[in-house]
């Protein structure tokens, strides 16, 4: 054959490119890993979530059983060992869960929940404690805080009749505070009528006019009363708060409760106001201020 025939002939076509098809089990594999990579992916960032989570809840101060110590020695020397759950009355106290990262574990009461009304008159919680976490007298090494100390030791109005009717407490936890005196029925002057907190609500009490010794749901206690006083009706610390005429803004006079410095800030006050939410709290840790 000459070179020109060569030449003439058609050129030949190259086989398409053909990718072999990938097989169902291959697919499954790729599919998994890509799974995999979006699981330890979220699973990384729950896990930094989580850990920042206590850090965020840390900075809400928890109320503190009767007689806690400053909250850094307070966490620092709580062994969580749950005693003054065991013996509080009125199951006030509870323990604190995960989001509170050093202070899981360690006890705190919700008042709006369960306040303590010291049910049990002589403070079990303090004298269950084994470390001293909860107690009457701080060691000599451990200041009191200016504002934290009581005046007096605070009369229990459930005790006012007997030959010792104080509490034996020298520190308050707390302070209530009139947070939201708009909607303060007293201040509005109106009354109260039916379940302070509703009939599904299971916080308890000690009512000297039912049962001295044993507490029962407050729902159970129906009220009638013709100008709300209830903050101060249920509070169980002799000349902690009252009713006082007070002038509103506009200059006209008014109603409204006043908290005074025999307040120990068991929270009574913010768990019986009928208003949601309360109108009334307790600040954990609060001192008196003047």
């Amino acid at each position: 054959m000459s070179e020109s025939d060569n030449n003439n002939e058609a050129p030949r076509k190259s086989a398409p490119d053909v990718t072999p098809p990938v097989s169902i089990s291959k697919r499954q594999t790729a599919r998994r890993r890509v799974l995999r990579t979006i699981l330890l992916t979220g699973g990384v960032l729950g896990a930094a979530v989580s850990g920042f989570l206590p850090i965020i809840y840390a900075q809400k101060k928890r109320l503190r059983p009767p007689g806690a110590l400053d909250e850094k020695d307070f966490l620092g020397s709580c062994i969580k060992c749950g005693q003054c759950v065991q013996v509080c009355p009125v199951s006030a106290i509870k323990l604190a869960d995960l989001v509170d990262g050093m202070g899981v574990g360690v006890p705190y009461i919700d008042a709006r929940s369960q306040a303590c009304d010291f049910s049990c008159d002589a403070v079990q919680c303090i004298l269950a404690c084994p470390t001293g976490s909860l107690t009457y007298h701080k060691p000599d090494f451990l200041k009191v805080r200016a504002g934290s100390a009581l005046a007096a030791k605070p009369i229990l109005i459930a005790k006012e009749n007997d030959a010792e009717p104080t509490l034996n407490l020298h520190e308050r936890i707390g302070v209530a505070r009139l947070t939201r005196p708009e909607a303060c029925l007293a201040v509005q002057g109106k009354g109260f009528k039916g379940q302070a907190r509703g009939a599904d609500f299971k916080g308890q009490m000690r009512y000297m006019s039912v049962d001295r010794w044993k507490p029962i749901k407050v729902s159970a206690h129906p009220y009638d009363v013709a100008e709300c006083d209830l903050c101060v009706r249920e509070c169980p610390v002799k000349g902690a708060i009252s009713i006082e005429t007070v002038f509103a803004p506009d200059g006209t006079k008014r109603k409204s409760p006043v908290v005074h410095e025999p307040c120990v800030g068991c929270g009574v006050c913010e768990m019986i106001c009928p208003v949601e939410p309360t109108c009334i709290t307790v600040e954990a840790g609060e001192v008196w201020k003047v």
